[in-house]
């Protein structure tokens, strides 16, 4: 699951009003009133924003709103959950990612829960995390990976979009799982990450597969493994680190849709309606899987469950590894 890449600010000016318990903005006869804000606390043009603007406007056909979708970068996101979480207008809601599950085990003094302080909606796209290695590195596949780690502790450098993201805590989770100790090199996107690896920089990234994508297609650099549990449509051919001996794992970016926690279960199940409909669109699926991601739509009891489930896990793994945000 994804963790987001933002640099870890300070949090004082996020200062949160209690909701009201009933909130005139939810009162009204008909809804959505007018158009809908989404809050996307990531830099325009990456992959999550992209993925919430091929989304939105099938959405909002089906609600009979537009959206509006807004960039609220800073502190890992938790700038733009805060401004969700204390609006009470009725028509403001969050498109997050993994942070929403890291944050809570790794910020301190955050004036809100990210526990209580949302209504998950629906699990909508996931970003596929991805291992690969520079062209000259001794290994064909992650068997040998790992074995080349192994032979080398401590040498074997490794890139990600940043400390405290998916791809450092899904680094982290699977060194830990394959018993290698490898160098982490953090840096600001999975991007960046890419380009060192195809100059050779560094030996390897666990970042996703989207920011991996153009330097092994233009050859400058080699798969090993996707963090799926199943191979990814845009690239069956390469296999799941699941099925290369590593049952179970599943580390991968991820995003999806949260209301305020006051949002009523009505609207709850429009917008998960509104979103099940734009995934199942043959057209957005398309252009989805085009920038990288793999569609979904769950249940808002599923996606709650999923949330809470990853933030146990999270937090376990922060505090065994010893992970620190800097």
């Amino acid at each position: 699951m994804t963790l987001p890449r933002r640099a870890l600010l300070g949090t004082a000016g996020l200062a949160l009003a209690s909701p009201p318990l009933l909130n005139p903005a939810w009162a009204q006869a008909a809804w959505p009133s007018r158009s809908i804000r989404l809050i996307v606390p990531f830099a325009a043009g990456g992959a999550a924003d992209s993925a919430a603007r091929v989304i939105t406007p099938r959405m909002g056909e089906r609600l009979g709103q537009g959206f509006v979708v807004e960039n609220r970068t800073g502190a890992s996101g938790s700038l733009g959950g805060g401004e969700v979480a204390r609006s009470s207008d009725g028509h403001t809601f969050l498109w997050d990612a993994s942070s929403h599950i890291v944050n809570p085990s790794l910020l301190r003094g955050l004036p809100f829960d990210y526990a209580t302080a949302f209504a998950p909606i629906s699990l909508v796209v996931s970003f596929p995390s991805a291992v690969a290695v520079k062209n000259d590195f001794p290994a064909r596949n992650l068997a040998e990976f790992v074995a080349a780690a192994k032979a080398r502790p401590g040498a074997v450098t490794v890139g990600t979009q940043g400390n405290a993201t998916a791809g450092h805590l899904g680094l982290v989770a699977f060194a830990r799982r394959a018993g290698i100790e490898v160098v982490h090199v953090p840096y600001r996107g999975g991007a960046a990450a890419a380009q060192d690896l195809a100059s050779g920089a560094i030996d390897a990234v666990f970042t996703t597969l989207v920011s991996a994508g153009p330097v092994v297609d233009a050859g400058r650099a080699r798969f090993m493994a996707v963090g799926t549990l199943t191979r990814v449509e845009s690239r069956p051919d390469v296999p799941t680190i699941h099925e290369s001996g590593y049952a179970g794992f599943d580390s991968n970016e991820w995003a999806g849709f949260f209301g305020p926690a006051a949002t009523p279960p009505a609207v709850v199940r429009q917008m998960s309606a509104a979103l099940t409909e734009a995934v199942a669109d043959p057209t957005i699926r398309q252009r989805l899987v085009q920038i990288g991601c793999v569609p979904m739509a769950t249940s808002p009891e599923d996606f709650t469950r999923f949330v809470r489930e990853g933030r146990e896990a999270m937090a376990t793994l922060v505090r065994e590894a010893n992970i620190r945000a800097e």
